[in-house]
């Protein structure tokens, strides 16, 4: 069983916190294993006070989403998931849960090999900076959102790119 480690952590931190100074635009990032627990924290100065807990509630709920089903592939997909079927449940989610399921961009699970062992969230910017930022850290690292043998069913593959089709988002692909 592999487990992200914290060294992995404080990388992908310190590759976002890279390219937010570049875009100048402060976050808060969170780490958490697969279980969502959380393991990394940090706010950039000048980041939103609340930052930092919109960072975590959006990893923990990859983590949660993401290991009921590969239907889940980032918050992005959440969103639009229930935005389909039943927003009442996703504001129920939250409530049953503390407030930890928020649902946004700039958020994924990470992989290592076929096993997901965590997920981060990014907050701060907007849905897409975020997301830039999250792809630059990811692709530094050399660290996976997706697992590398995907046994994602066809059908699933579609229904998801479907759904980012009908959220308007041309940047994620299967």
């Amino acid at each position: 069983m592999s487990k992200l480690k914290i060294t992995q952590c404080r990388a992908f931190i310190q590759a976002v916190t890279e390219k937010a100074l570049d875009m100048q635009v402060p976050v808060a990032i969170a780490l958490v294993n697969a279980e969502g627990h959380l393991l990394a924290l940090e706010r950039m100065d000048e980041a939103g006070f609340i930052t930092p807990d919109i960072a975590q509630s959006k990893a923990f709920t990859v983590a949660a989403f993401r290991s009921m089903s590969p239907r889940f592939p980032d918050g992005l997909t959440i969103q639009q998931w229930f935005k389909e079927r039943n927003p009442q449940m996703l504001i129920n989610a939250s409530i049953f849960t503390g407030g930890k399921v928020v649902v946004s961009g700039g958020c994924a699970p990470i992989f290592i090999g076929d096993e997901m062992v965590g997920a981060y969230g990014i907050s701060g910017g907007t849905s897409d900076q975020d997301e830039e930022m999250a792809i630059y850290a990811r692709e530094k690292l050399g660290l996976a959102h997706r697992p590398v043998n995907d046994s994602t069913p066809d059908e699933v593959k579609k229904h998801i790119e479907e759904l980012y089709t009908k959220a308007g988002i041309s940047t994620h692909k299967l």
